[in-house]
């Protein structure tokens, strides 16, 4: 049986989540080819403050990077996670300690156990959205084109 996500893909939570400026992003790579580093860099181009979250690394993007949610000097709004669901209970903790908004799990993270720490912890949650995918969507280029606006339409007049 699979897990039943739409109840964290509520189009209102994710244009909430968007509309806040300071966003970790957990798993982000210093390597150009992975989807971590463009998505960080899309978000740094777009006016966000990425904060990156990488034990392995000391600085992304100009950015210093740390090696936790926790260790972040001034707390995120967003958590963006790129890492492995067996990961996401202990960011989803971290999340709620430093109150973060918003806990974003990438396409494919899926955590029950981090959905239900984070909201009993009163973080929202955002599970297999991408969230360069959902800014281009609702505030980017897709939206520009009609997207999402009730201005496109399959239906004939």
């Amino acid at each position: 049986m699979t897990m039943d996500l739409t109840q964290y893909q509520q189009p209102e939570i994710i244009q909430a989540a968007l509309s806040q400026r300071r966003i970790a992003v957990v798993g982000m790579s210093a390597n150009h080819l992975r989807a971590s580093y463009f998505v960080g860099f899309y978000l740094q181009r777009h006016g966000y403050q990425v904060i990156p979250v990488n034990p392995r690394e000391s600085e992304i993007l100009g950015q210093v990077c740390y090696p936790s949610v926790t260790e972040i000097h001034e707390p995120p709004d967003v958590i963006n996670v790129f890492r492995d669901p067996a990961a996401v209970p202990g960011i989803a903790e971290e999340a709620v300690a430093v109150g973060a908004k918003y806990l974003w799990l990438q396409f494919g993270v899926i955590s029950e156990t981090g959905a239900a720490i984070a909201e009993a912890g009163g973080v929202q949650v955002i599970m297999d959205r991408c969230i360069k995918v959902e800014h281009a969507r609702y505030r980017g280029r897709m939206h520009w084109l009609g997207f999402n606006t009730e201005q496109i339409s399959a239906q004939r007049a």
